[in-house]
């Protein structure tokens, strides 16, 4: 998909409207633009090669990468980015451009003070007839589970090391037990500091300069995934993972309380209340719901769903799908040095 976003005031969005068109309809693509965008990319790419954060999640996206070289899911090697970046011309941009943008399978969400008869016959009238060359089909997400692995990747010389980890999950965010694993997450890494892997491996054990999870499942398609990241000091490493493996143990055999399940639902629902205040995030929200055919009633449902939730709903899901043994974890850092500098202190 291809996304323009404008915040402008009630007297220039008919203006700006224009602009966006003449901008979407004639581009230019100047060659000088296309060079410089090109280097600054290329030099973008290469400073993350020695990265953690970088290699920590590349390494993840490639155990879990499903589809063959040349297609758009495909998740490539850094050294495979930088030839793709090198290999394209300014005429592929122009064909790829001929070829695929158009306005028929276009979605417009406005947000703010606006008048609603003269905007919406403005937009008939400056994109109605910017027809797309070709039809449009929607590429499905798979879900595949994954033997999970345990690997770190040494990156010489940096400060700071990353730990991610993941599950694919197959479920879909309408099913019955969405809500419950949504709460769940929260309470588990989702909530930031008041999130019990934040408590205890940031706050009581000083183990991590952040950790969290998140939990997402698609609209369409019945695939998901639970995801936890931390950011530490290379030589926190195996009491890091140890504390993670030893929350995802408790979650497991005791699950959360009913004060942490309704001191969580009151969390969550006002962090969206917080974000549909946003004009921005709401845009985008209901942007994406006319691709979806969602309202905002769809919201309203699942937040019911939320408050209605039982304790025991949130931990048998937790239990179901959360499962600690099919979690893969990478791990990114000067590891090496870490383990010289504790061998001199000792």
């Amino acid at each position: 998909s291809a996304i323009a976003s404008i915040e402008t005031t009630r007297e220039n969005l008919p203006a700006v409207l224009r602009l966006v068109n003449e901008i979407l309809r004639e581009p230019s693509f100047p060659q000088s633009e296309f060079d410089q965008l090109k280097q600054e990319t290329l030099t973008n790419i290469e400073s993350r090669k020695s990265e953690p954060t970088s290699v920590a999640f590349t390494e993840l996206s490639r155990y879990f990468n499903i589809y063959p070289k040349g297609h758009p899911n495909y998740s490539g090697t850094i050294e495979e980015e930088i030839a793709d970046v090198k290999a394209v011309t300014l005429e592929d941009v122009k064909r790829f451009y001929k070829d695929f943008y158009g306005a028929s399978n276009a979605t417009l969400a406005i947000v703010g003070d606006f008048d609603e008869r003269e905007i919406s016959a403005l937009t008939k009238e400056l994109f109605a007839d910017w027809k797309s060359p070709g039809g449009y089909t929607r590429i499905k997400s798979e879900y595949r589970a994954f033997a999970p692995i345990n690997k770190s990747f040494e990156t010489p010389d940096k400060a700071n090391a990353v730990f991610v980890a993941r599950l694919n999950v197959k479920i879909r965010d309408d099913s019955a037990d969405y809500p419950a694993l949504t709460l769940g997450n929260y309470m588990l890494g989702g909530g930031f500091l008041n999130s019990r892997l934040a408590t205890r491996i940031r706050q009581k054990e000083g183990l991590s300069y952040g950790v969290g999870s998140s939990f997402n499942a698609s609209s369409l398609d019945e695939t998901g995934s639970f995801f936890a990241n931390a950011i530490y000091a290379p030589e926190n490493a195996e009491k890091l993972e140890a504390a993670f493996k030893d929350e995802l143990a408790k979650l497991q055999k005791d699950g959360f309380t009913a004060e942490e399940v309704e001191a969580a639902k009151s969390g969550w629902l006002q962090s969206r209340q917080l974000s549909r205040a946003q004009d921005r995030e709401l845009a985008g929200k209901l942007n994406s719901y006319l691709f979806l055919n969602r309202t905002i009633a769809w919201d309203a449902d699942f937040e019911a769903k939320i408050k209605a939730l039982a304790p025991e709903q949130v931990n048998a899901a937790m239990r179901k799908y959360i499962t600690p043994d099919n979690i893969t974890i990478i791990k990114a850092g000067d590891f090496a040095k870490a383990k010289e500098k504790m061998k001199t202190v000792q």
